[in-house]
């Protein structure tokens, strides 16, 4: 989770209904806001996934923020944090766990073919070869968004 603060020099409420009417109609994305009883205002946004193979192809971060008001009367301070998706990080640990757990079984027991060895490696190099993509494509998702919200609040 990487996390991104920002002042903005701007009304509360003008500049939730600014992302809201910005990225609110968008298509294809989710977009959740909540105006909470002490002058702050969450949201969250993320890319719907509607098949599992657009797991591959989208944007997988998701994005919460956070909007309040300060001591100063025309200034809203900002905090958006992003969170790498579920699945991915799922798939990954699954992945790894699978590779660990036939070595662990391929050392421990007397039936061990060479074939065995390499395929508990090939699934464990798989799983970090994966990892680090995926480390890449979240710190270019996560651009994409910040220049995206950037546009929007016209920073």
């Amino acid at each position: 989770m990487k996390k991104w603060n920002f002042k903005l020099n701007s009304n509360l409420k003008a500049v939730s209904k600014n992302i809201e009417s910005s990225l609110g109609t968008v298509k294809g994305l989710v977009f959740n806001m909540n105006h909470d009883k002490n002058d702050s205002i969450t949201f969250k946004m993320r890319k719907r996934i509607l098949y599992a193979w657009y797991l591959f192809y989208i944007n997988t971060v998701i994005v919460q923020g956070k909007l309040s008001k300060t001591a100063i009367e025309n200034e809203t301070d900002v905090e958006i944090s992003f969170n790498q998706h579920f699945l991915w990080k799922l798939v990954i640990f699954t992945d790894m766990f699978v590779g660990l757990a036939m070595l662990i079984t391929l050392f421990s027991g007397e039936n061990s073919s060479p074939y065995l060895y390499l395929m508990a490696v090939a699934i464990l190099a798989v799983g970090v070869i994966l990892w680090i993509r995926i480390q890449k494509k979240y710190e270019r998702n996560m651009n994409e968004y910040k220049t995206m919200i950037s546009k929007v609040l016209a920073i």
